[in-house]
């Protein structure tokens, strides 16, 4: 289950008049800790400006998320599920949040009902709320790779161990004597 992060950033950026303006901007990272979160930050984050600094990051409680390709702003939906507790007998409301991109409200709401078309519970919404979050960053596989090395360079450890492996090699040799040279004299007449 992904762990959610909002982090809020603010930078200085120059209007049309010349003026510095201060922007405030709010992301949704999914990360392990509030340390990933801002790394992650960081990492996704290009500015106008060069230095922008993350001034809050808090954990924001999603029991799911629907992003779609379409959609520019991302809403925020209270969803109750009703249940019956077996032991009483009496009826529970679980209540969950949930996050979806969309161009308004009832596309919002539709969104949500799709998604959850198939769920055997019984459920109900209740609120739906614009947010501030720009942009969604989920985890990716790919972030944990390693860079690719460019097929001109080695990586040290191998040229380090090419250096011992020469090293040894040279220490290892034998010196070749040299056969005896016979002196040649000559007799001056």
């Amino acid at each position: 289950m992904a762990s959610w992060y909002l982090g809020k950033i603010r930078y200085q950026k120059e209007d049309e008049a010349g003026r510095l303006k201060t922007i405030n901007e709010t992301y949704l990272v999914d990360a392990v800790s509030y340390t990933e979160s801002e790394a992650r930050l960081y990492k996704q984050i290009v500015t106008d400006a060069s230095d922008f600094s993350v001034t809050a990051i808090s954990r924001m409680r999603l029991a799911d998320l629907f992003a779609y390709e379409d959609g520019e702003q991302w809403f925020k939906a209270k969803v109750i599920y009703f249940s019956v507790d077996e032991k009483s007998g009496k009826e529970k409301k679980i209540v969950n949040y949930m996050l979806v991109n969309s161009e308004g409200i009832q596309q919002a709401l539709d969104r949500i009902n799709e998604s959850m078309r198939n769920f055997l519970i019984p459920y109900e919404v209740t609120d739906i709320n614009l947010t501030p979050i720009l942009d969604v960053f989920p985890y990716s596989a790919d972030e944990d790779k390693e860079p690719e090395i460019p097929a001109n360079m080695r990586p040290l450890s191998e040229v380090m161990a090419g250096r011992a492996e020469t090293e040894n090699a040279a220490a290892e040799a034998v010196p070749v004597e040299s056969a005896p040279t016979e002196s040649v004299q000559t007799e001056n007449a």
